[in-house]
């Protein structure tokens, strides 16, 4: 009886339908976009924060770092969705490279909202990330630009 060959997979290619076959050095190594869209609506900020923590794990950070992380885009989400125009998506996009994640999560507002950043949950974003800051350029949208660093890049 003869046994199947195993599957040779072709390494020039960056796609694969298994998700972890790259491994976490190509998430590493060059910048990957990665941008997730939920309906702006707090009971979908649990699928957002799971991406968050899984592109951070994948990427090499440290279990604290992946638990900051998480909990910094919670904390995001959950200070956005609020001020979302009605039936707007929260959309959070994620670009990992060396040795870092950018966050930017936004919303499309209501006329002239505000993010106060004198608040408990401003404290705990400035504490959990290495860099955070309001984006409030468009007066259509309504972000928040987050920045992790991997210790050991």
């Amino acid at each position: 009886m003869q046994t199947p060959e195993p599957q040779q997979r072709d390494r020039t290619s960056t796609a694969t339908s298994d998700p972890g076959a790259a491994g976490s050095a190509g998430l590493a190594e060059t910048p990957t976009p990665v941008e997730v869209r939920v309906h702006a609506d707090p009971a979908l900020i649990p699928s957002v924060r799971a991406v968050a923590a899984d592109l951070a794990a994948r990427a090499d950070f440290d279990l604290d770092a992946v638990s900051d992380l998480r909990m910094a885009v919670d904390e995001a989400c959950s200070a956005l969705v609020p001020l979302a125009r009605e039936g707007g998506q929260l959309r959070c996009g994620f670009v990992m490279s060396e040795g870092r994640i950018d966050v930017i999560c936004r919303v499309p507002v209501r006329h002239e909202a505000t993010l106060r950043q004198d608040t408990f949950g401003w404290r705990v974003l400035t504490t959990l990330t290495d860099d955070a800051e309001v984006l409030d350029a468009d007066p259509e949208w309504l972000g928040i630009h987050l920045r992790k660093q991997r210790l050991n890049p």
